[in-house]
C-alpha cells in the first residue's frame, strides 16, 4: 500500500512545469495544445486621462496562457508585446504625407488627414509570441497602446503616456494596479497566475515600447529584446538639422504617424486630434528649421534612461534606412554605461529581424525564469557577417569592435570625376563646387563616371579586405550659394553593382544627412551667408562591414537626397574646402590596416 508521502511525490511528479536543457526554456507538451490555453482580456486602469474624459485611461490587454495556471496552480513569467497596430491602421490617400517638392525654409501647404476603421474582435487583442512562448512555460500578454484599439486614450507618438502605459500592465501583473472585465465597469480582475517576472519584445514601433516602459524603472520588468526600435523621433525624422524621411516614406512626419495609428474610440478622435496632433505636435515638430527642441527633447527615450533597470538585448540591421541602426547603438552605449546587462546583435540586412531564437530563449530563460546559464557572461556583440545566415552571427567582445581605430582620411582634388581618399594629406587641394539636383538619384551619382551634381573620392583599389567597425564621422567645410542647402553624404562600395539581385551589402557602405545652418547644434540654426564657408561636423550611420578586396571605398557629398530629403529646385551651388574637409573611418586594426590593404 502506497504510503501519502508516495502518492504526494506522484501527484506533484505529473504536474507539468517549464523544462530547461541547456540553459533554455524547452517546448512541454502540456502546454503546447492552443485548444487547451486559456485565452481572455481585461482593461488595466493607468495613472493618466490623455482623451480629455475626466476619467483615468484604461489599457486593453489580452492574456493567453496554459491551463495548468488555472488547473495546477501553476504561476509562470510573462512575454509581453504591445502596440499602436493591433486594431488596424489608416490606408494611404493622396496628400497624406507631406509634399516635398518646395524650397527650404517654405512654408508646406497643408496635407489630408485620414480616418482609421477599426478592426479586430474580443478577446484576441494578436496572435504574436504565443506559439513561440506559451509552449515553452510562459504566459503571452498583449495591449493597445494609448489612442488605439479598445484602449482608451489618446496616441502621443512618443509621449509620456506611452511609456506610463506598458508600465501599469506590467504593475497589474505585479498586482499594483487595478484590472477590470470591461473598460468603464468596476468588476476586478487579478493576475493570480504571474510570477511578476516580465520581458518585452517586438519590433519597430512594438521594439520602441519595451524600452519605453523600462525608461520608467518599473519593478517587475526584467529584461527586454526591442527589434528595430525607434528610440528617439528627432532621429527618425530629422538628422542634424535636416528635414529627412524615413527611408522609403518620403514625407512622412510625426503627425503622419498620428493620423496613421489613431484607431481608438470614435467618439474621442476629435478631442484627440486638437489636443495632440493639431496643437502639441503641431507647435512642436517645426518642419521650417528642423531644430531639436523641447517637443523632440520628451521623445527621445536616451534622455529617459536613468530609472532603466532592465537587461536589455538589442537588435537591428545596419542597412535598416526607415528606423536607422544609430537608434539601436546610441541605447546600447548608453544601458552599458549605466552597467546594465547589455548585449547587441546587429544583421546586415533592412528592417527588422529578430535575434535567433536560441539568444532570446537564454536572455528570457535567465532574466524571468531565474535560471543560471550564464547569458550575462556571453559575448556582447553578435554580427552576423556578410554573407551569413541570420541564425548563425559571429560573437565579438563589442560593438564597435574594440580593435577598430578612428582612422583620418583626406580628400584630393578632382570630385567631378573621382578626386582621392587618402590617409595621407596633401597640400592646397583647393575648393570644388557641386551643384544640388535633386531629380537625380543618389544611387545615379553614385555611378555616373562624371557629374558636376556630386562630388566623389575614391581610395586606392583594396589588395586585402578591409574591415570596418563603428561610427564614421565627417567633417565638411563649405560655403553655399543660398541660405538654405541641404548636404548628404554616402559612403559607398565601388565599383558600384547594377546587376538584378544585388546583395543588400554591397554598393551602399552607409550614410548620414545634415543641415548647414545647423553647424553649431541640432538646436540652433541661422540662415547661412551665400559664400561664407561653415565646417559643418556629423556622424554617419554606425556600420560594421567587411569591404573586399578589388573593392574601392568612395565618399560622395552631395546636396539633396531624392529618397529623404526636402527636394528644392535645382540649382543650389556647395563650395567644399578640400584642404578642411575630413573623413574619420573606424578601421579595424586602424591605421596599418588601411595601409596594408592599400599598399
Amino acid at each position: 500500500m502506497l504510503s501519502l508521502l508516495s502518492i504526494t511525490i506522484a501527484n506533484a511528479q505529473e504536474k507539468a512545469v517549464p523544462v530547461f536543457t541547456d540553459g533554455e526554456a524547452q517546448i512541454v507538451e502540456a502546454f503546447s495544445n492552443p485548444d487547451d490555453w486559456i485565452r481572455h482580456d481585461l482593461w488595466v486602469e493607468t495613472t493618466f486621462d490623455t482623451d480629455g474624459d475626466g476619467k483615468l485611461d484604461r489599457m486593453h490587454v489580452d492574456v493567453t496562457r496554459p491551463k495548468q495556471t488555472d488547473t495546477e496552480g501553476l504561476k509562470l513569467p510573462i512575454v509581453y508585446e504591445s502596440s499602436p497596430y493591433y486594431a488596424g491602421v489608416a490606408g494611404d490617400a493622396d496628400g497624406l504625407f507631406w509634399d516635398v517638392n518646395h524650397e527650404l525654409g517654405e512654408v508646406e501647404k497643408p496635407r489630408t488627414h485620414v480616418e482609421v476603421v477599426r478592426t479586430g474582435e474580443r478577446p484576441i487583442i494578436s496572435n504574436s509570441q504565443i506559439r513561440t512562448w506559451v509552449p515553452r512555460g510562459y504566459i503571452v500578454v498583449h495591449s493597445s497602446s494609448p489612442g488605439t484599439g479598445l484602449s482608451q486614450g489618446a496616441p502621443t507618438v512618443g509621449g509620456i503616456n506611452e511609456s506610463l502605459a506598458p508600465k501599469a500592465v506590467i504593475d497589474w501583473l505585479n498586482g499594483r494596479a487595478k484590472g477590470y472585465t470591461t473598460p468603464d465597469g468596476d468588476e476586478a480582475v487579478e493576475a493570480f497566475w504571474s510570477t511578476g517576472k516580465v520581458g518585452m519584445t517586438g519590433t519597430s514601433y512594438n521594439g520602441t515600447i519595451p524600452l519605453a516602459a523600462a525608461t520608467t524603472g518599473v519593478e517587475g520588468l526584467e529584461a527586454i529584446i526591442p527589434i528595430a526600435p525607434n528610440t528617439s523621433y528627432y532621429h527618425y525624422y530629422r538628422s542634424n538639422g535636416l528635414v529627412r524621411s524615413p527611408g522609403g516614406y518620403l514625407g512622412e512626419d510625426i503627425d503622419v504617424l498620428y493620423d496613421f495609428i489613431h484607431s481608438g474610440d470614435e467618439s474621442k478622435r476629435a478631442y484627440n486630434n486638437k489636443t495632440v496632433r493639431d496643437t502639441e505636435m503641431k507647435n512642436g515638430l517645426d518642419r521650417l528649421t528642423g531644430d531639436y527642441n523641447d517637443f523632440w527633447a520628451g521623445r527621445d527615450y536616451l534622455n529617459q534612461m536613468k530609472p532603466m533597470k532592465a537587461a536589455l538585448l538589442m537588435s537591428h540591421g545596419f542597412n535598416d534606412w526607415n528606423v536607422m541602426p544609430e537608434h539601436s547603438y546610441r541605447i546600447y552605449k548608453a544601458a552599458k554605461e549605466q552597467g546594465l546587462p547589455s548585449q547587441i546583435y546587429y544583421h546586415q540586412f533592412g528592417h527588422g529581424g529578430p535575434p535567433p531564437m536560441s539568444m532570446m530563449n537564454r536572455w528570457f530563460t535567465h532574466y524571468l525564469h531565474g535560471v543560471d546559464n550564464g547569458v550575462e557572461n556571453d559575448a556582447k556583440a553578435w554580427i552576423v557577417r556578410e554573407n551569413d545566415n541570420m541564425q548563425k552571427p559571429t560573437a565579438y567582445k563589442d560593438y564597435p569592435n574594440p580593435d577598430a581605430k578612428q582612422v583620418v582620411m583626406y580628400l584630393g582634388k578632382g570630385g567631378m570625376i573621382a578626386g582621392n581618399l587618402q590617409a595621407n594629406k596633401d597640400k592646397k587641394q583647393g575648393k570644388e563646387v557641386l551643384v544640388d539636383d535633386a531629380t537625380i538619384s543618389g544611387n545615379d551619382l553614385a555611378q555616373a563616371e562624371k557629374s558636376k551634381n556630386r562630388l566623389l573620392y575614391v581610395s586606392p583599389i583594396l589588395t586585402e579586405d578591409l574591415h570596418i567597425s563603428g561610427v564614421p564621422q565627417i567633417s565638411v567645410t563649405l560655403a553655399s550659394s543660398k541660405p538654405a542647402a541641404n548636404l548628404s553624404v554616402w559612403l559607398v562600395s565601388l565599383p558600384w553593382n547594377s546587376e538584378k539581385g544585388t546583395k543588400i551589402t554591397e554598393n551602399i557602405i552607409t550614410r548620414g544627412w545634415a543641415d548647414p545652418q545647423n553647424h553649431k547644434s541640432i538646436s540652433e540654426s541661422e540662415p547661412l551667408k551665400p559664400g561664407k564657408f561653415y565646417t559643418v561636423t556629423f556622424d554617419l550611420q554606425p556600420d560594421d562591414q567587411v569591404i573586399p578586396k578589388g573593392q574601392q571605398i568612395g565618399l560622395m557629398i552631395f546636396s539633396s537626397d531624392s529618397q529623404f530629403t526636402i527636394l528644392p529646385k535645382p540649382g543650389t551651388e556647395l563650395t567644399i574646402d578640400l584642404d578642411k574637409t575630413t573623413l574619420q573611418l573606424p578601421i579595424v586594426g586602424g591605421e596599418e590596416a588601411l595601409k596594408k590593404a592599400t599598399k
